[in-house]
């Protein structure tokens, strides 16, 4: 017993709950790190536009020499300089360009939020899937040591003249063609935990049994992707108003203080000041441009509008949706009880047909076709309970919840 125990060991601490792989998917995904990137680049975004209300500050220089003095002007003029200047006015440039950027910070946001959503759905599909395959696979390996006991049964008939070698064979045919189905199913099984463990984003070995909570008055909210188009379409509005103030007057001032160094001068060639401060301030309004910034404005009101058109279609779609997913919950409660009244009738045959076939009162076709009928109804019934599963979480998914605060 100790050993045993010792044994189960690795493969228990090796163990993934759903719960668990949602919660490590979340943060680990490729692609949810992409969009977590992408978020960050929008707020720096946002800080790059509001450093620009501050003044801005330029130093330089610059060094001149002519190999053939010109009049009043010395031959080598070195000069070194600094710049304040700050935007007085910009016609509200800067401050739609903040809100623009915000908007889009928040349509990422709301992105990367639908897509960890629609993450976990297909995790818990996949996780499910996996579960209904093991089953699969559970009732097969049944199904082998069972056929595996018959044909050494049949075997010791046999040398006793109280069965016939077409027995025998039919017996081996079907425990070599449950063999090849084992194989498949083990290799199935092995194809969708690597593909899981990609999602994922770290390798799966085993996975520990788990529930999703059935929905009990769960209120629907607007999915994060209807969200996302909302903030873009808000983006456009801000972008719209930005380009007003290219009709809008641009006001600027500026202040800089230059030094300056001679050489090569005389009184032909003399010096010029030793310092100067200038200050400067300037003054622009566009008049005329053919109507360009019109024309960008209208180009974003019609992108406006088809996110509009889509946001429509995509709150009808998502409320059609979570009314089949509460039909797939009952639906699938239906199964579940079809699947097990089919279960025990295939029991209760199987019984029959087994005991009458020890006492030779049937042959092995009817036995065989008896155990493959209960072997699919067990592996049917597991397939209907994890379907249940899917189906909880698909609700919650199309009621826009996070899945994994429901599992345990």
């Amino acid at each position: 017993m100790k050993r045993l125990l010792f044994l189960l060991i690795p493969a228990l601490m090796c163990a993934d709950d759903l719960k668990s792989l949602l919660e490590f998917a979340t943060t680990h995904n490729n692609m949810v790190v992409a969009k977590s990137l992408r978020e960050e680049s929008k707020l720096k975004e946002i800080e790059s536009t509001q450093s620009a209300y501050y003044p801005t500050l330029d130093v330089g220089g610059y060094g001149q020499s002519l190999n053939a003095r010109t009049g009043n002007t010395p031959g080598d003029i070195y000069s070194g300089y600094a710049k304040v200047g700050i935007d007085i006015y910009d016609g509200g440039k800067k401050s739609n360009t903040i809100e623009q950027n915000k908007a889009l910070l928040e349509s990422s946001k709301y992105d990367t939020s639908a897509y960890k959503k629609n993450l976990q759905l297909t995790i818990v599909q996949d996780f499910y899937t996996i579960k209904s395959v093991e089953a699969n696979l559970k009732a097969l390996e049944e199904k082998q040591v069972q056929l595996n006991a018959d044909l050494e049964r049949i075997k010791k008939f046999y040398e006793v003249g109280s069965a016939t070698s077409d027995e025998i064979d039919k017996l081996q045919a079907a425990l070599s063609n449950n063999g090849y189905q084992i194989d498949a199913t083990k290799f199935q099984i092995l194809s969708l935990t690597r593909l899981l463990g990609v999602k994922i984003g770290k390798k799966i070995t085993t996975l520990e049994a788990s529930n999703v909570e059935e929905p009990q008055n769960v209120q629907k909210e607007l999915s994060d992707e209807i969200q996302a188009l909302s903030a873009s379409a808000s983006s456009l509005t801000y972008s719209a108003q930005s380009l007003n103030a290219a009709y809008m007057p641009q006001i600027r001032l500026e202040d800089t203080y230059s030094l300056y160094d001679y050489d090569r001068y005389d009184a032909l060639h003399p010096e010029g000041l030793n310092n100067q401060n200038k200050l400067m301030l300037t003054f622009n309004i566009r008049l005329f441009d053919n109507g360009s910034v019109s024309k960008q404005k209208e180009s974003l009101f019609i992108q406006q509008k088809a996110l509009e058109s889509e946001i429509k279609q995509s709150t009808e779609i998502q409320d059609i949706n979570a009314d089949l997913a509460r039909s797939k919950i009952s639906t699938t409660k239906a199964q579940i009880q079809s699947a097990k009244s089919s279960l025990d009738a295939a029991i209760s045959a199987y019984d029959v047909i087994a005991k009458k076939y020890e006492l030779g009162a049937v042959d092995n076709i009817a036995y065989l076709d008896a155990l493959s009928v209960k072997t699919n109804a067990k592996a049917q019934y597991e397939e209907a309970l994890n379907n249940l599963q899917i189906a909880y979480a698909s609700y919650y998914y199309y009621a826009n919840k996070n899945i994994k605060e429901y599992t345990k």
